[in-house]
């Protein structure tokens, strides 16, 4: 498995490696919507910005993650990040999330169109595991898990500790290769219903 950082695309969404270009966009993506952060292991926005870029920045030179702005074309601005990252090619899985979307981009097509992009990307490449993880507290997040056609794998107690201390524990999700046909087309028949 070889993930590269390239820019993925579709007729929604612009997915683009994190570079210095997009630092000023990226950060008025995120700086918004403190609640919204509460349940995540790191913040992004206000003051936490410039800790989570370095470490985006950081964590792609090692190879381990690829972080992306996402840009949604219908106006072309950046409202959010979504990533690849604990990329383990030894192994040919890979996590994806570190997501957040301004709430003007929540319940339409940008996270369809960011998951085909990225699961298409990571099962091209040789991934045959694809995890995603949310707060086990989150349950909006996890049916939006669900909806994509990931699989529920259980929970990982005390799995985490959030930004803001609190002991988390983590809903575990997969699709694996033999699966992501069927998420595919599932994902692809969502799509279509957006004109």
């Amino acid at each position: 498995m070889k993930l590269s950082p390239v820019v993925l695309q579709d007729r929604f969404v612009r997915l683009e490696p994190i570079t210095a270009g997009l630092e000023g966009e990226v950060r008025a993506a995120l700086d918004c919507d403190p609640e919204a952060w509460n349940g995540m292991v790191s913040a992004a926005y206000g003051e936490h910005f410039d800790g989570w870029w370095a470490a985006a920045l950081k964590a792609m030179a090692s190879g381990s993650r690829i972080a992306f702005a996402v840009r949604r074309l219908s106006d072309g601005t950046v409202v959010g990040t979504t990533s690849l990252y604990e990329i383990r090619p030894e192994h040919r899985r890979c996590e994806l999330g570190s997501t957040f979307y301004r709430p003007d981009a929540r319940g339409g097509p940008v996270n369809p169109a960011c998951k085909r992009l990225l699961l298409g990307h990571a099962f091209d490449a040789g991934a045959v595991r694809v995890e995603i993880i949310t707060d086990a507290l989150n349950a909006a997040s996890g049916s939006a898990i669900r909806k994509l056609g990931a699989r529920f794998e259980g929970v990982l107690r005390k799995h985490k500790i959030t930004w803001t201390g609190r002991m988390r524990d983590t809903a575990q999700f997969a699709v694996l290769d033999e699966d992501w046909p069927e998420v595919r087309r599932g994902l692809e028949a969502r799509l279509a219903t957006f004109a």
